[in-house]
């Protein structure tokens, strides 16, 4: 039998790949979005959209790779998108959101302050793919967000953490095995479903006055399990299940931030409710 320490490293290892596994490849350093008209500071928000929208990546994502179909997405219905990276860890480009998630709040409130100030809007509205989803939601209830914050959208946001599928549950049996994945990639362990993160976070209630919540998910999130655990309780909050507005969408966690029009025309209804258009199957087209 392996020794306890060894087989700690595997399996926190294990967690690691199976997470990569399901995350995009990056394809470009994230410095800066690529010239399709997002992550413009000079552009002014419209009468019809006021509010800026600031895109947060997911664990392992980035500003760019995360953003490629949606930011131009929104953009071509007339928003202004932004999109930030945050969690680095020294030595580890391309693949962020793994530092503490306390301090890549602190990382978005500075963003939000710097988008509101080069756009003169008074608020933004937050979109965030899994962990994406989650951490705005520390900046709202601690750092003062709901100020500054009008609408939060989750798309598969780990709002109660995940057991990938019931792997989490097998740290307990492994010493040390937390206590390592905790060192390496703070944000992984404090997405674990009974974190001590996750348990102040949601002390109180899910939500802050203030803000509308939406959160999309799908039946078939292999990364945030179970589904059912991504949804908020609270005023101004409204869950909705992918597979609900086009039964035949198959996306996983990962498709459900990075490609799925349907998807994204929920997100689009979601930031501007009162425009909002039935999201089916057809939507794809949209």
């Amino acid at each position: 039998m392996l020794p306890w320490k060894r087989v700690a490293r595997y399996l926190a290892a294990l967690l690691l790949t199976a997470a990569v596994l399901v995350t995009p490849a990056a394809t470009a350093q994230a410095k800066a979005a690529p010239s399709s008209g997002w992550n413009n500071y000079s552009c002014k928000p419209s009468a019809a959209h006021p509010r800026p929208v600031i895109l947060v990546h997911g664990t392992f994502g980035n500003s760019v790779d995360n953003w490629l179909a949606l930011a131009p997405y929104l953009k071509k219905r007339g928003y202004c998108v932004f999109s930030l990276d945050y969690g680095q860890l020294p030595g580890v480009p391309l693949f962020h959101g793994l530092g503490p998630i306390d301090k890549s709040a602190g990382q978005l409130q500075a963003y939000v302050d710097k988008v509101l100030t080069a756009t003169g809007a008074a608020e933004t509205d937050l979109v965030g793919h899994s962990q994406g989803g989650l951490m705005p939601r520390y900046y709202l209830k601690f750092l003062g967000g709901a100020a500054k914050v009008k609408a939060l959208v989750g798309l598969g946001p780990s709002n109660h953490g995940t057991t990938l599928n019931g792997l989490t549950n097998l740290l307990p049996y492994f010493p040390g095995a937390g206590d390592l994945l905790s060192k390496s990639t703070p944000s992984l362990a404090e997405q674990t479903a009974g974190s001590a993160f996750l348990a102040k976070l949601n002390a109180g209630g899910d939500t802050v006055p203030g803000v509308d919540y939406t959160v999309i998910a799908t039946k078939y999130d292999e990364v945030v399990t179970p589904y059912r655990s991504q949804f908020l309780v609270g005023p101004n909050v409204r869950n909705v299940v992918l597979q609900d507005l086009c039964a035949v969408d198959l996306s996983e966690h990962v498709a459900l931030g990075l490609f799925s029009r349907v998807a994204h025309h929920e997100v689009a209804n979601a930031l501007d409710p009162a425009r909002a258009k039935p999201t089916t199957c057809a939507s794809v087209w949209n």
